[in-house]
């Protein structure tokens, strides 16, 4: 056999082979300079800060604005004279006339003298911000650590490119008192998070009397948004959440509901879940979409598995635990987002009447659950201690459509846990119960004067199809199987699982 070296078509080979290698690393590193360079021209195209620049002062504190105009100028010359009492309360008044008319003019004198947070100042809060302060609101806190970049400006409200590089709240500021020069703008540079909530979330120039009538949330990370919702709740202040805009398209399908509504996005389903287990279970109300997912449809690309080997996946964040990856966003959905918390806001402040109609088709179906729920704990008393007894007649279940909800949406995501099922859900016990546990009796005396509960808890119950459910009935609960005998181990272990999740909430109730 002829050797490598003393073979010309092996070496010719082995020589095309080596030029292939050499070419493709050089094509490779010319793109790669190529999109260094285009990256450092675009950067350099963005206005650097001069030294009074906020974005270089201490993250609580703005500057005077990085080389200001002479319309800037003369909008903050106007400013100063709105906000000094130095302008015609009937320019005001005329700019305002179709709110006055729609409102009222108690509804506008109260809109006028109210005080709102707006928490995130990106594409939804920057609408809500802009929408409150042409209708009339004249006390704005802005609270936001970001700034300004090219990718703000599809959603943004106000931003320009000659904003790209400013921070979020000042851009704010610096377009709206060109459109409402007397609305007091308090800018807060900060991350929001629960040791700082006191102070951000304080009364107007530390006024304990003048608390926020309202409080916008408007913040994409989950942590800041539970720390920011609980501290509300805790405190009894009015706020109104703005749940996930990215990855949806259908305006139609955006409403306002309970936190414990259902809704079909990530941020939302994560954000209740985390509320829950704090005791949060309702009397918030949010903005949310029950658009579904679908193919061909915008969806958040994972984070690619060599990130994660990279180490903790925070550090990549801009800040600590902030959110790492990029959400696809339609630029109008933000929009409709906050103009529908801005809506929100506008109506309790000035106790316009308020009739939504969300939700009423789950509420209905957990109706139909929760009666499902019920005709099965009375068939297993009528089991347990005779079909003769009356002790079935009147009972209670301890369980409200919050409870039900969250079992549903939150831990089944809305599917059958056999088979994945969307449709005609029901919960159900899912082993059967020692005889005898099923009835708490309180004030045991006559048959009329007693109260009767189940004992059902709802780590004892799952989601299946109606089907599913009478089988499981018929096999398990008044038969003598037991789940594993009916179900695969996959199935098993995932009921498992979700038990425990659910223990960790009933602590909770």
């Amino acid at each position: 056999m002829a050797s490598f070296t003393s073979s010309p078509k092996l070496q010719l080979a082995a020589t095309a082979v080596v030029s292939a290698a050499v070419a493709a690393g050089a094509l490779l590193t010319y793109q790669r300079l190529q999109h260094d360079e285009r990256l450092y021209r675009l950067k350099r195209s963005i206005p650097e800060p001069k030294a009074n620049d906020s974005l270089i002062q201490p993250v609580t504190s703005t500057g005077p604005l990085p080389r200001p105009d002479k319309e800037d100028e003369h909008n903050q010359l106007l400013a100063q004279r709105a906000q000094s009492g130095d302008f015609d309360d009937e320019l005001i008044l005329e700019q305002l006339a179709r709110n006055r008319v729609f409102l009222g003019r108690d509804g506008l004198d109260k809109l006028r003298g109210a005080f709102v947070v707006v928490v995130g100042c990106g594409g939804v809060g920057s609408h809500a911000t802009a929408a409150l302060a042409r209708s009339g609101v004249s006390r704005i806190r802005l609270v936001d650590f970001d700034q300004v970049t090219l990718s703000s400006l599809n959603r943004h409200a106000v931003a320009t490119l000659a904003d790209v590089g400013l921070s979020k709240v000042q851009c704010l500021q610096r377009r709206l008192m060109a459109v409402t020069p007397w609305v007091r703008f308090d800018m807060r540079l900060q991350k929001f998070d629960g040791r700082s909530a006191p102070s951000l979330l304080a009364g107007w120039e530390g006024s304990d009397s003048q608390k926020p009538d309202f409080v916008i949330d408007a913040i994409d990370n989950i942590d800041s948004k539970v720390e920011l919702l609980k501290y509300c709740w805790d405190h009894g202040l009015p706020v109104i959440s703005s749940m996930g805009a990215g990855t949806k398209s259908d305006p139609t399908r955006i409403m306002v509901g309970d936190i414990g509504t259902s809704t079909d996005d990530g941020l939302s389903r994560a954000t209740r879940r985390c509320l829950k287990l704090l005791g949060v279970t309702s009397g918030i109300p949010v903005v949310y979409s029950t658009e579904k997912m679908g193919d061909g449809k915008a969806a958040l690309v994972p984070l690619p598995d060599d990130e994660f080997e990279k180490g903790s996946v925070g550090d990549l964040g801009p800040l600590p635990d902030f959110r790492v990856r990029i959400l696809p966003v339609l630029g109008t959905m933000p929009a409709v987002f906050g103009y529908t918390v801005a809506n929100h806001v506008i109506l309790k402040i000035t106790g316009y009447p308020l009739d939504y109609v969300p939700g009423k088709a789950r509420s209905k179906m957990y109706d139909g659950i929760l009666a499902f729920v019920q005709s099965v704990e009375e068939s297993l008393v009528r089991e347990h201690y005779g079909r003769a007894s009356n002790l079935s007649v009147g009972l209670k279940v301890p369980l409200t459509h919050g409870d039900i909800a969250f079992l549903v949406e939150e831990v089944y995501r809305g599917r059958s846990v056999l088979t994945g099922i969307p449709t005609k859900l029901v919960l159900v016990r899912w082993q059967k119960p020692p005889r005898g546990s099923t009835l708490v009796r309180i004030a045991a005396g006559t048959n009329d004067t007693e109260q009767r509960s189940s004992d059902v808890r709802l780590r004892d119950l799952v989601v299946m199809t109606k089907d599913e459910a009478a089988r499981h009935q018929k096999e398990v609960l008044q038969g003598d199987k037991v789940p594993g005998e009916l179900y695969d181990a996959a199935v098993v272990a995932k009921v498992e699982a979700r038990q425990k999740e659910v223990e960790a909430y009933e602590h909770y109730r």
